[in-house]
Formats: structure tokens, C-alpha cells, sequence
């Protein structure tokens, strides 16, 4: 059995795209529906793995898809693409798969455990 991750982006909030504010042209500006209210937790959590993603060479996005890649329960990670340009730059995230070695693992997992989202009642 294997998971299949849909959003791995979270609606593009780990492209890193939304770190100083929503774009007007952007999926946040006219899906407000899609903006969490802990947005600025999560941004401060994107500015916080950027920072990750340039040691290892590659973009945010890069790094998020790189980082559901590696987990062995993943068989399949759903991409959106709105240009031909993102999918191209989305796939090269295989190039930095090997590139998240044990210690970026555990760099990942130091800044993901800061955040402790809320339980839906």
C-alpha cells in the first residue's frame, strides 16, 4: 500500500510565493476559502525551510516535493501545474530527492515539529 499525496504545495503556500503577501493574480486571492487562519504560522514555517532549500540547492518547491518523495509510503505525489514552466520545474524535484540526506531530514523535522496545527473539533 502506498500514499498518494494530493497538495503537496498546500495551495502554494510552500512555493514560498506568499511569504511577504497574496498576490492579486494569484489561487489565494480568489479562493480566499483557501487561506488557513494560522497563515502567518505556516509562512514563518515556509521562510524557515527556505533557508533549508538554498543549502541544498534547489527552490522551495523543490524541497517540498523532494521531502514527500523521500518517504517510502509515498507511491504517488499529485502535481498541478498552471505552465508548462512549473511542471518542468516541479519534476526537477527527483534531481534532489538523494540530495535530502539524513541530517536535511532531521534539519526538516526540527522546523516542522515548531508547528502544531489545531485539531478540528
Amino acid at each position: 500500500m502506498g500514499l498518494t499525496i494530493w497538495s503537496p504545495l498546500a495551495s502554494g503556500v510552500l512555493t514560498g510565493k506568499y511569504n511577504e503577501e497574496i498576490p492579486q493574480n494569484s489561487r489565494l486571492a480568489s479562493e480566499a476559502w483557501l487561506i488557513p487562519e494560522d497563515m502567518q504560522v505556516r509562512i514563518d514555517i515556509v521562510k524557515k525551510l527556505t533557508k533549508i532549500a538554498d543549502k541544498v540547492g534547489c527552490s522551495m518547491t523543490q524541497l517540498a516535493l523532494a521531502w514527500c518523495l523521500k518517504n517510502s509510503h509515498v507511491s504517488t505525489v499529485i502535481l498541478g501545474a498552471s505552465r508548462l514552466e512549473q511542471l518542468q520545474h516541479n519534476l526537477a524535484a527527483l534531481d534532489y530527492k538523494e540530495k535530502l540526506t539524513a541530517q536535511v531530514m532531521t534539519e526538516i523535522d526540527q522546523v516542522l515539529q515548531e508547528y502544531k496545527p489545531r485539531k478540528s473539533s
